[in-house]
């Protein structure tokens, strides 16, 4: 179902707003991030303004912060009453 109030566009900037909150929290300025994560510059400040940026460059940056463990769970499923989770799925020999 397509929720009209919420959107990728939207996911994305809060997402952004939310990561320039923690990087402030840690002390940490755009240019000190960016030169610990190995992110270049312009892309963590493309991030923070428009909400675009490479999986792996937000990866990078995130454990810098301490925040990668939080993406294993982004796509963890929830098992339902006589489903598999994930993690099950995956442990199963084919």
């Amino acid at each position: 179902m397509i929720s009209f109030g919420n959107t990728p566009q939207r996911q994305a900037d809060a997402l952004a707003e939310r990561f320039k909150i923690i990087r402030k929290q840690q002390g940490f300025t755009q240019a000190q991030l960016a030169d610990r994560s190995g992110v270049s510059l312009s892309s963590l400040k493309r991030f923070e303004q428009q909400g675009e940026i490479a999986l792996l460059s937000l990866l990078k940056l995130a454990h810098v912060l301490n925040c990668l463990d939080d993406f294993e769970k982004l796509f963890q499923k929830k098992e339902k009453e006589g489903g598999k989770n994930l993690d099950q799925l995956f442990s199963e020999d084919w």
